[in-house]
C-alpha cells in the first residue's frame, strides 16, 4: 500500500510539481493550500509524512509544525520543510521546531524525493528493528 503524504503549500504550482513527482515515485499524495486546511487534512487523512512550506495565508508552517509536535497525535509525522526562507536563522528554526529535513527553493525534485525516502527508510527500519544486543 502506498504511503500517504500531505503538501501543504499555497503555490499551486509548487504544490502540482511536488505532487507529480511523489505520484511518479508511488506514493499518494493529498494536499493543502494554507496551515489550517493543512492540519485538517492531517485529521481527515492520516499522512505519514508532511511537506509544509512556511509562508502562508492563514496560518504559517511554523505554526503548523508547533501544533503536530504539540498533538500526541500527530507528533511522531515526519516533516519536510520546503521553503523560501532560507535564512539561517530560520532553518535553525525549522531544525529547533523538530523538522526532519529542511529544504530550501528553488529546489530540485530528485533531491526532496530523495529526503522522503530516506525519511521513510529510516522510519522502516526503526519500525521493524528488534534486535536486543548484549555487551
Amino acid at each position: 500500500m502506498a504511503k500517504k503524504i500531505l503538501v501543504v503549500d499555497d503555490e499551486p504550482h509548487i504544490v502540482r510539481l511536488v505532487e507529480v513527482n511523489l505520484q511518479r515515485a508511488g506514493y499518494d499524495v493529498v494536499q493543502a493550500m494554507d496551515g489550517i486546511e493543512a492540519l485538517e487534512q492531517v485529521k481527515a487523512e492520516k499522512p505519514e509524512m508532511i511537506i509544509l512550506d512556511v509562508m502562508m495565508p492563514r496560518m504559517d508552517g511554523f505554526t503548523v509544525l508547533k501544533h503536530l509536535k504539540a498533538d500526541p497525535e500527530t507528533q511522531e509525522i515526519p516533516v519536510i520543510m520546503l521553503t523560501a526562507k532560507a535564512q539561517d536563522a530560520d532553518i535553525f528554526k525549522g531544525w529547533q521546531s523538530g523538522v526532519d529535513s529542511y529544504l530550501t527553493k528553488p529546489f530540485n525534485p530528485m533531491e526532496l524525493l530523495t529526503f522522503v525516502k530516506r525519511i521513510f527508510e529510516s522510519l522502516d527500519y526503526e519500525d521493524t528493528d528488534d534486535t536486543v544486543w548484549e555487551v
